[in-house]
């Protein structure tokens, strides 16, 4: 009964965390561990008045996900918690696991935005850490990386919390049985050509066989980890910005430094860029990393997972993402859309006091609804504001001194004839309004 206590910690934590003002988008599959987290969040949300979203991704490659996405909605619907769901159409990448979970948590993040909610919940548990920093021990990562995953993770205006981090499978399911709790079962979890499942099914057994409670003695090791990376960053901080900044690494004081604080700062650069993803980065990217600084070439690159170019241009190393697998897309603008190239459009409900070329003003009645958002096309002209007679895009991205890589997936609004509106970020078209005239739609860049 060991599960009574270890669920009773997730209890009071989330008790002390959420109050009536707190919005939960909670990351859903339907089984035991993400319907322990669902029960329990459903359970405080009657108490604390939070609002609560169950988000769930149909990953589409078992017969099953149609059942299992329809048993989670009514479960949802039963129990009046609102129920938003997507399914994965197309995988492009032979890693299914790094695209499926990349697909899942960009959902995961359109939706907290669209609720504008405060926390996203996942149902990662002490025996997902236990994997996971074996896993990085095994294939070599950071400091931060061979700690596995936190707790609370910071994403600026939310954060990612995962409150079940000090519970074991077993608790989870005995918690479930105990409750009454409905789960599905995802057989795939058993095939042994995934590298998880091989430390699940013959790694983990036999550690808990010589301590059933292992997975408290590397969340432990997890936090002395952290506790020693946040030293370490301390003194990085003191150098860190007159080394790095604006995505590039400026060589000759990089070499200036201590090896130790080199390394740091390499790692603290990937662990940006990857952030939660830092799984994917192996001691062999850190070192062809090493090798790009050093190597005697002018102008040279290194590729790096989930498509990071590093590129190295005399005395500085730029980081770029590549986005080659999108290079055109086409989007309607309806309240909020996540963009290719790493922003934001949001249509907002109340006007703010910004009137730069990351806003844009418009009278409905000067437009054909509804709106889009693409990418260039051959030919693009926009009737730009201040000018007469029509521009090119293309001139538009060469006199705003826009970068080559950036120019393919950089956003532009349309109206439903394909009239170009803006060009968030660059310039506006003539129909923007300044902030003394009439408009009822009021558009953000960020």
């Amino acid at each position: 009964m060991k599960w009574v206590n270890s669920v009773k910690k997730v209890f009071d934590y989330l008790k002390t965390l959420l109050d009536s003002s707190s919005t939960v988008v909670v990351g859903v599959s339907g089984g035991p561990d993400s319907m322990a987290l669902l029960y329990i969040l459903a359970t405080l949300a009657k108490v604390k008045s939070f609002s609560l979203i169950c988000c769930h991704v149909n990953h589409n490659v078992r017969k099953e996900s149609k059942q299992e996405k329809e048993f989670l909605e009514n479960w949802c619907m039963e129990h009046d918690i609102l129920f938003e769901t997507m399914t994965i159409e197309h995988y492009s990448d032979d890693n299914f696991h790094n695209e499926a979970r990349s697909i899942r948590y960009r959902y995961f993040e359109e939706i907290v935005r669209k609720y504008h909610a405060n926390y996203l919940m996942t149902a990662h548990h002490g025996d997902d850490l236990v994997e996971t920093i074996l896993m990085r021990l095994t294939r070599g990562s950071t400091l931060r990386g061979y700690s596995g995953f936190q707790q609370e993770v910071d994403m600026g205006d939310y954060r990612i919390i995962r409150p079940l981090i000090s519970v074991s499978k077993q608790e989870l399911v005995e918690y479930d049985q105990k409750m009454g709790i409905p789960y599905v079962i995802d057989g795939s979890n058993n095939q042994d050509k995934y590298t998880r499942n091989r430390y699940r099914k013959y790694i983990l057994p036999f550690l808990k066989e010589e301590n059933p409670h292992v997975h408290e003695k590397f969340l432990k090791f997890s936090t002395m980890l952290n506790e020693y990376s946040i030293f370490i960053d301390k003194q990085v901080d003191k150098v860190f910005t007159s080394i790095y900044h604006d995505d590039v690494l400026e060589i000759p004081s990089f070499l200036k430094l201590e090896s130790l604080l080199q390394s740091r700062i390499l790692y603290r650069i990937l662990e940006g860029i990857y952030q939660d993803d830092l799984i994917l980065v192996h001691d062999r990217h850190i070192n062809l990393l090493y090798q790009l600084i050093l190597s005697k070439k002018k102008n040279t690159y290194i590729m790096l997972p989930n498509h990071i170019k590093m590129v190295k241009a005399y005395d500085k190393i730029k980081v770029v993402k590549e986005e080659n697998i999108i290079s055109q897309y086409e989007m309607e603008l309806i309240d909020y859309a996540v963009l290719p190239n790493g922003k934001h459009l949001e249509i907002l409900r109340e006007d703010i006091p910004e009137n730069g070329n990351d806003i844009c003003r418009l009278d409905s009645h000067d437009v054909v609804l509804p709106l889009y958002v693409r990418t260039r096309k051959y030919g693009d002209k926009m009737a730009v504001k201040g000018l007469s007679g029509h521009q090119k895009i293309k001139d538009i991205f060469i006199n705003c001194k826009v970068a080559m890589e950036d120019r393919e997936l950089w956003p532009i609004v349309v109206d439903a004839t394909g009239k170009i509106i803006w060009i968030p970020g660059i310039k506006k078209s003539k129909i923007n309004k300044q902030k003394d005239e009439s408009y009822d739609i009021i558009i953000k860049y960020y």
